[in-house]
């Protein structure tokens, strides 16, 4: 049996990518490595999560071992730190935004996501040239409609295969409402958590929904890390930091969304609400990234411009932090692009350039696409988010979350019915509750959060 996230011998070269990338000495991982790689071991980790081959009983010895004195290089570091007050002393000023906002503006929110998700989902894994081959050979290049396998030539379908799970329910000749997705699930098991615990909400109250809500084989990355943690009696933040070499991918900033919604304009509330549920899986830039998405949510569903709410947004991160200079440098990217300095091809190429060798399911190479296709379109819901899956690196989870601040900026009534009519108002759903959701429900749901309890 391979099991995806887990196996000892596919999260060591995991771990020496994530030491290296938080600027462990290459003196100490070096003979670490030599001596992992001389024994067997592979210093690439496997792009589906688990080895093709099953490791010998001795390889998963070594990786264990090996994985222990990795371990030990987690070292704190004062410009990216993890606990809240440390964090917090870090930040500029928040600005002062409206504190209210209406039903459109979240609505707007909540079908952008789903649309947005939904554009990405056939084509997760499959990466940026292959996005474009199949789009031009469908007549939809520059993106500007679902996908569809109509007319797809078999050479091309055969070199770039869908996504096997999502595919038969996310090509628009199949499209029936916004199918189960991770990405959906989280903001409606966050919602749900914010109903019960509004302010009172902790880290160990995320992590006992996540047993009662979510199966072990539909959390991946970090959340399977953290969730065999939880299960090992672990106390956070050490279910973020023990074996977990995914602590700083995209997996806390799909969970943000709702911690927005629920502060509208306040970005500093919406980032502390969000750190409360990053913390069990993630730490640094894993954190900041779920907190930067909040307070861009806060701040899209009561900003007048793209420009207003991604400056808001960037007052929850950390600016000496790894996660604000992708921030920076995705902003950036995006001006040249709206301003026609630069061609979709260029833009995507200075990301990818910028972030050569990184994961593609990593914070720091998604947010940057994020505030580049936020910044470049942010008032045109149909560019941001084809920009966002034309990426190419996690596809449906940077298309959703494009489609939130988007929608949120421009309500659900200015978002093409191209994009809205085929999710019939309804998100299938694997938590507990029933097997579909209204969107507009969740919506009255969610602005219900943000108002006075009695």
């Amino acid at each position: 049996m391979r099991l995806t996230w887990a196996q000892p011998e596919d999260l060591v070269p995991a771990e020496f990518a994530a030491l290296r990338e938080q600027g462990v000495d290459e003196a100490e991982l070096a003979p670490v490595e030599r001596r992992w790689a001389d024994a067997g071991g592979s210093t690439e980790l496997a792009p589906s999560g688990a080895s093709a081959d099953a490791a010998s009983p001795e390889l998963r010895a070594l990786a264990r071992t090996v994985l222990a004195e990795l371990q030990l290089l987690q070292q704190p570091n004062t410009d990216e730190p993890d606990d809240w007050s440390e964090i917090e002393a870090l930040l500029p000023d928040a600005p002062v935004m409206p504190s209210q906002t209406g039903l459109d503006r979240v609505h707007g929110a909540w079908a952008g996501r789903a649309a947005g998700c939904l554009l990405g989902k056939p084509v997760e894994k499959i990466p940026r040239e292959g996005i474009e081959q199949i789009a031009r050979a469908t007549g939809n290049w520059p993106i500007r409609a679902y996908f569809t396998a109509q007319g797809l030539p078999d050479d091309i379908a055969r070199q770039w295969p869908w996504n096997r799970r999502s595919a038969p329910t996310s090509l628009v000749e199949n499209i029936d409402g916004m199918p189960e997705d991770d990405d959906l699930n989280f903001p409606i098991l966050a919602l749900d958590l914010l109903e019960q615990h509004g302010a009172e909400l902790t880290s160990d109250d995320v992590a006992q929904a996540w047993l009662a809500s979510l199966p072990a084989g539909r959390v991946f990355t970090a959340e399977r890390a953290a969730y065999r943690n939880i299960l090992d009696a672990r106390p956070v933040p050490e279910t973020a930091t023990y074996l977990n070499p995914f602590r700083e991918w995209i997996g806390a900033l799909i969970r943000a969304d709702v911690h927005g919604w629920a502060h509208p304009g306040d970005v500093r509330a919406a980032a502390r609400s969000a750190w409360i549920d990053a913390r069990l899986s993630h730490t640094r830039n894993g954190i900041y990234g779920e907190m930067w998405v909040a307070a861009l949510c806060a701040a899209s569903i009561v900003a007048s411009t793209p420009e207003e709410a991604l400056d808001a947004a960037d007052t929850a991160v950390p600016p000496a932090s790894r996660l604000a200079a992708a921030l920076r440098l995705g902003r950036d990217t995006g001006r040249a692009l709206g301003a026609g300095r630069l061609s979709t091809v260029e833009a995507l190429d200075a990301l990818h350039t910028a972030f050569a060798g990184m994961h593609w399911v990593h914070t720091l190479n998604n947010a940057a696409l994020i505030a580049c296709a936020v910044q470049a379109h942010g008032t045109d819901f149909g560019s941001a988010i084809a920009l966002a899956v034309a990426g190419g690196w996690d596809t449906d989870s940077v298309g959703a979350t494009v489609g939130s601040v988007v929608g949120g900026l421009i309500g659900a009534d200015a978002i093409p019915s191209a994009w809205t009519a085929p999710l019939r108002d309804s998100i299938a759903t694997s938590m507990p509750g029933g097997a579909e959701r209204s969107i507009r429900v969740l919506a009255e749901r969610t602005l219900r959060l943000s108002e006075p309890r009695s």
